[in-house]
């Protein structure tokens, strides 16, 4: 089977895959008690999913923004891998597309090497992760790799699969709730990852039909 015509499932890691929220929370705490500047980490992690600059701009001035951001992704590891869990279904969801002749990718805005430290922590392997890249950006990689499908959980990541062309398939796990996400022009809306192996058995049958 060619690259072309083999399932290739692109994932989202935060609020998809993973519930980073406890990771994130403790992180931004260590950055807070680091820096003396107060951040509510529990507003932090009500709206999960957009590049980590955006949210220390709401903390932070403009000129220390880069600074911040790099001393937060190395305190990150210390702080956010063991206390982040897989979402419900999260392995189940790449083994479907497996057991389907599929590749599964990760494509988030997270930074790379944190994104894969997680997915090792948990045992999450899927066959490529490529970081860095937030909403219409994520359209690149999908692109590349061929990917008719991208699973998500916020209306980023319907843009994303959109721009590149994918089906956006989503769950409302993250911030943005169905109907943000319907609104989006979500193709598809899961209760969670656990209704995506059959979803994507009965999307494989009528695909290759």
């Amino acid at each position: 089977m060619s690259s072309e015509t083999q399932l290739t499932v692109g994932f989202d890691l935060d609020m998809t895959l993973i519930d980073s929220r406890p990771g994130i929370k403790a992180a931004f705490q260590a950055l807070s008690a680091e820096t003396g500047t107060f951040i509510d980490a529990d507003q932090v992690v009500s709206r999960l999913g957009p590049p980590l600059e955006q949210e220390l701009a709401y903390w932070f001035p403009e000129a220390e923004i880069p600074a911040m951001a790099d001393r937060f992704r190395e305190i990150y590891p210390t702080h956010a891998i063991e206390p982040t869990p897989a979402m419900p279904g999260a392995r189940e969801a790449i083994e479907a597309v497996r057991a389907l002749g599929g590749r599964a990718i990760v494509v988030t805005a997270k930074y790379e090497p944190n994104a894969r430290l997680h997915l090792d922590h948990l045992g999450i392997k899927p066959d490529a992760v490529i970081g860095w890249l937030w909403a219409e950006a994520k359209a690149g990689a999908l692109r590349e790799y061929n990917a008719q499908v991208y699973v998500g959980d916020h209306v980023g990541d319907v843009r994303g699969a959109r721009t590149a062309g994918a089906l956006s398939v989503t769950v409302p796990t993250g911030p943005c709730p169905e109907a943000e996400l319907r609104e989006a022009g979500a193709d598809v809306v899961l209760t969670d990852l656990t209704e995506l192996p059959a979803w994507l058995a009965e999307y494989e049958r009528t695909r290759t039909a």
